[in-house]
């Protein structure tokens, strides 16, 4: 597989160096090679700043210094490093040609960006390509080539692994995110995971696995972020709130791929290629059970 990793931090660096009215247009052109894998209208700088990216239209000192200190770091480096392993890694499973991957500078004053998703976060859902958006802490900056994992794992699962929007259910998607977490693990340590998967514990995780379990089934591409990321995203767009604490997606689908993974001697990778069913069978056939337990 042929890994691109753009230089965004180069063009960034220029681009915070630019009159405060020429930034905008010069983020949209620095966008542009991934603006057909992003299906959301509109224009791609207000998607940028919706999703939390850096803000185009205001001056901020603290900038700067976080792009050159992610250039000096060779954060991007980190990235196509730890791609070529997590590609390695899963050689058995049907992979594309090339992924192309785009980092984003996130917003140090997002509220969701910065609180519930930890700080960084990512896409991997079109295929052939990876986006990538953080704010470099210190707690996130040598994270985020585990980050570039977790995405490239959902785009080689997609791959061998039907995802059809109106059918694809409650329970792959939940999956998914536990399965990636459980593979940056297996590739790197535990060290290596995100924050995502430990946020929600106790008597909120136990509810949230309850509702999720209970809409296991459910589908359609329009019902299941709101049991994986929470009540807070689904607000942020409108729609109805499921009673899902934040994030708890992650914390259940980990759960459930350990519960799996132990139950069946699969590894992370071996796991990578059957659906979210046929793994939840399998675990069940193995505990001596008909239907997963919930």
């Amino acid at each position: 597989m042929e890994i691109i990793v753009h230089d965004t931090l180069t063009p960034l660096a220029a681009l915070l160096q630019e009159p405060l009215e020429r930034r905008p247009e010069a983020l949209r052109e620095l966008l542009a090679p991934i603006r057909p894998a992003i299906p959301m209208p509109g224009d791609i700088v207000e998607i940028h700043h919706q999703g939390g990216g850096f803000r185009a239209d205001a001056d901020d000192p603290r900038y700067l210094p976080a792009v050159r200190r992610m250039i000096e770091e060779d954060v991007l480096g980190q990235v196509r490093r730890e791609l070529a392993r997590a590609s390695r890694a899963l050689r058995a499973a049907r992979q594309a040609e090339s992924v192309q991957v785009m980092f984003m500078l996130g917003d140090p004053d997002n509220e969701h960006l910065m609180r519930i998703s930890g700080g960084y976060y990512g896409m991997g859902g079109s295929p052939g390509w990876l986006y990538l958006l953080a704010w470099p802490s210190d707690e996130v900056i040598g994270r985020i080539g585990h980050l570039a994992v977790h995405e490239f794992h959902h785009n080689v699962r997609f791959t061998n692994v039907e995802w059809n929007p109106e059918k694809v259910t409650v329970g792959e998607h939940v999956l998914a995110e536990g399965l990636a977490e459980a593979f940056v693990r297996e590739l790197s340590g535990p060290e290596a995971m995100g924050p995502w998967s430990s946020m929600v514990t106790g008597e909120a995780y136990e509810l949230a696995r309850e509702r999720i379990m209970a809409d296991f089934e459910l589908e359609g591409m329009w019902n299941t972020p709101a049991y994986v990321l929470g009540d807070s995203v689904v607000r942020k767009f409108g729609q109805e709130p499921r009673g899902i604490p934040d994030m708890a997606g992650y914390a259940v689908g980990l759960r459930l791929v350990d519960e799996v993974l132990s139950a069946t001697g699969l590894s992370a990778a071996e796991a990578t290629l059957l659906p979210a069913a046929e793994l939840m069978r399998r675990a069940a056939a193995q505990r001596g059970e008909t239907k997963p337990d919930s």
